[in-house]
Order: structure tokens, then C-alpha cells, then sequence
């Protein structure tokens, strides 16, 4: 943490985020009581928004390296995506499709997020680390790619599930529903969850509201094909575009 930042938050002119607040007391070298009462604190006020436009500002890169360095640091990963493939597990051509949309980014923009995301997937081949995704059936058949290279996101998916430590699940769109894909929402370990709206980022870390997207999250899981159900499932969408 720079001494800037730090100055800021001694004099009250910037509020820190729940991980600065475990960034400064681990630093201290407080005992794990008196660490465990601070941070209960600081999770039950921290709800961050970040605006989309600031982070593009800042250099979307940057955003994928900090990504980077946070996913180094957890050992559960949690994505429930009912809108797009999940960046962990997007190609380089669909991941510059979705870049492209964007008229106001420089192809060299594209570029350096493309290659911070690629870095950022190494995560998946690290068998310490427990990976889960659930998406829903629609993301296999929204085409904003054209059908060939969503073919091959799809089979770039096929072959994510045999790694032993990710577990990708498709919530099919026949058959009864319990629940309301509102939203994507990204939960690390128990410890915070990171929700996509349109304008932003919000990041919550408030244990009781963590909670309630651990509880969604297994519930769209309970429901969703995995297995050969799963592999029957992506192979069939596959086809289909192929043709």
C-alpha cells in the first residue's frame, strides 16, 4: 500500500476497503482475535461501487492484473453467469468480441486486456485452488460471437471439465425453475462477492449478505447438468452450430 493511500486512511479522508483493512492489520501483526473483531467490522460497512468508466480510465490491463493478484490469494472461486462465458474460461476470439463491442476502446486496449486475461487464466491449472463456475443454457446459444467461434468456446469448455479441480455447470432452460438468474456474481472464498450491473462493479463483503450469493449460488448448482449430462449437453449445442 503506497504511504499516499495510507496517509488517507489514517486521517479519515479515505475509507478502507475491507481487504485494506486486512492488508494493515496483518501488516501490525495483530493477534487473530483482535483481527477477527476488525474485520467483522469492516466487512459489515464495506459495499464498494466502482464505476465502469473509472476502471476503463485506470486501464482495464490493471483491473485484470489486480484480478490476477486476488485470485492468487483465495482457494474457493464461485461464478454464476447467466449473461456471457465467464472470463476464466473465455478464448482470446470471443474475449475480443466482447471487447469490441465497445467503440471508445484503442485496439491496443483490446490487446493488453486480452493478454492480462490470458495470464489470469494460469489460475485454472492450479490444482490447490478449487474453481466452480454455473452458467445458464442461454450462454451457450447467445450469439455474440458468430456460430463458429462460439463452437469453439464450447469446445474450449469441454475440454476446462476434465481438469479435476473445475467444476462447470449448465442450468438448462427446460424443466422447473427455483430461482431468478437476476444477475452474474463472482464469490471468493467465503469472503466477498463481486456483482456486474451496468454502470458497475459493486463489491460486498458483509458475512450476511455474502451468505445469501453462497446460497444462490448452490442452489442454480443443486439444479444445473454436470457430468455426462453436462458433456451431452455442450456437445448437442456444439453440433448445432457447427451447422
Amino acid at each position: 500500500m503506497s504511504a499516499s493511500k495510507l496517509s488517507k486512511v489514517e486521517t479519515g479522508k479515505l475509507s478502507p476497503s475491507a481487504d485494506d483493512v486486512d492488508r494493515i492489520l496483518t501488516a501490525i501483526g495483530v493477534s487473530d482475535s483482535v483481527k477477527s473483531e476488525y474485520m467483522d467490522a469492516a466487512r459489515a460497512v464495506a459495499t464498494e461501487a466502482t464505476a465502469w468508466r473509472l476502471i476503463q480510465r485506470a486501464g482495464l490491463h490493471k483491473a485484470q492484473k489486480k484480478l490476477q493478484e486476488i485470485e492468487a490469494t483465495m482457494g474457493l472461486l464461485r461464478v454464476f453467469q447467466p449473461a456471457l462465458v465467464p472470463g476464466l474460461l473465455q478464448t482470446p476470439e470471443y474475449m475480443r468480441a466482447i471487447l469490441s463491442r465497445h467503440a471508445d476502446l484503442t485496439e491496443e486496449t483490446v490487446r493488453q486486456t486480452i493478454s492480462a486475461r490470458l495470464e489470469r487464466q494460469e489460475v485454472l491449472y492450479d490444482d490447490s485452488k478449487t474453481l466452480r463456475f454455473v452458467i445458464t443454457e442461454p450462454v451457450l446459444r447467445w450469439l455474440i460471437v458468430p456460430p463458429l467461434v462460439m463452437a469453439g468456446q464450447i469446445d474450449r469448455l469441454i475440454s476446462l471439465t476434465r481438469l479435476p479441480n473445475i467444476d462447470l455447470r449448465v442450468v438448462p432452460i427446460t424443466g422447473p425453475k427455483h430461482d431468478i438468474p437476476s444477475h452474474a456474481f463472482v464469490i471468493r472464498d467465503d469472503r466477498s462477492v463481486t456483482v456486474e450491473t451496468v454502470h458497475a462493479k459493486v463489491v460486498v463483503t458483509d458475512p450476511r449478505d455474502v451468505a445469501l450469493y453462497v446460497a444462490k449460488f448452490d442452489g442454480f448448482a443443486e439444479h444445473a447438468l454436470f457430468g455426462d449430462d453436462l458433456s451431452a449437453k455442450l456437445e448437442s449445442v456444439r453440433d448445432e452450430l457447427l451447422q
